[in-house]
């Protein structure tokens, strides 16, 4: 059989692709680390955004557990020492920022302040969980929704990456499955928000695992924080449409209970580690099915 030269090309980049598969199969096989390896966050340094309560708390616990050091950022600094006074069993160099991340001049500060002590983690958890009315939103509202839940993700994840270029790292963004099905009434914002944060983790995911990153994202659903707890004082308050919508979440929900952060924590924990060291692009539900039902 006579091939044409470009054919033969391709056979013979076909045939030294599947040599280099090969190879990195019987690497892989060769190189089997423990599970305790494989969780293990030593000599690891994480940023994590909104860690004074609620979600980013409990991630920051959970990394410092498995031996990370952080740089732990929130606006309320009254909480964030108390975070950092908290993880001090743990043995690990827990470092604060007290940052509005709302603000883009803020966090270019923050990672100056780095000086080539860059983290190998991002963790962009911090958001701004309040109802409005869509007719309501002005201009001022949106966009501190905005810059606090998308644009300082976007930033954030620029700053890491671009001074990690020939290193790679990793990044885990925290969305919500309000993103994926609004339920709730009054978070169109939100919702748009938390949209831009998936869309922003798959390109950066396509974009440079070549370099060496991998970029996931989780969505928390139905878990109990400072933000769903405000919500409820507000249902106490005579809001009952959000009475209405808070039964009809319940009755959706398969596994009949809300979630707690530290059940987020443990799958941001595995995204962090080397237990999801071909995760790219993933967008994961923590949320008891209710995007199942």
């Amino acid at each position: 059989m006579i091939f044409s030269s470009s054919a033969a090309s391709i056979l013979n980049s076909l045939g030294a692709l599947t040599a280099q598969f090969i190879l990195v199969i019987h690497t892989q096989m060769a190189d089997l680390h423990s599970l305790h390896q494989l969780i293990s966050l030593r000599d690891k340094r994480a940023l994590i955004t909104g860690a004074a309560a609620g979600i980013g708390k409990a991630i920051a616990r959970r990394f410092a557990e498995a031996g990370a050091c952080l740089d732990l950022v929130d606006i309320n600094a009254e909480r964030l020492a108390i975070t950092q006074s908290e993880l001090a069993q743990f043995g690990s160099d827990v470092k604060t920022h007290i940052v509005d991340l709302s603000q883009k001049e803020e966090i270019d500060n923050l990672w100056a302040t780095f000086n080539g002590d860059t983290p190998d983690i991002l963790v962009n958890n911090a958001g701004v969980y309040a109802f409005k009315h869509f007719l309501d939103v002005d201009e001022a509202f949106y966009r501190q929704v905005m810059d606090t839940n998308l644009s300082s993700v976007y930033w954030m994840c620029q700053h890491l990456i671009r001074m990690r270029l020939k290193r790679g790292g990793i990044i885990i963004n925290v969305g919500s499955i309000e993103a994926i099905l609004p339920f709730k009434e009054d978070l169109a914002h939100y919702s748009v928000s938390k949209a831009g944060v998936i869309a922003l983790t798959r390109a950066l995911a396509k974009e440079h695992a070549r370099h060496g990153f991998r970029v996931n994202a989780i969505l928390p659903g139905g878990i109990i924080t400072e933000g769903t707890k405000a919500a409820a004082k507000q249902i106490l308050q005579f809001k009952f449409d959000l009475l209405l919508t808070g039964v009809d979440f319940a009755r959706r929900l398969p596994v009949g209970r809300p979630g707690q952060p530290d059940e987020v924590a443990r799958m941001a924990l595995v995204l962090a580690s080397d237990l999801a060291s071909y995760v790219h692009g993933a967008v994961i539900p923590i949320d008891g099915g209710f995007l199942a039902a």
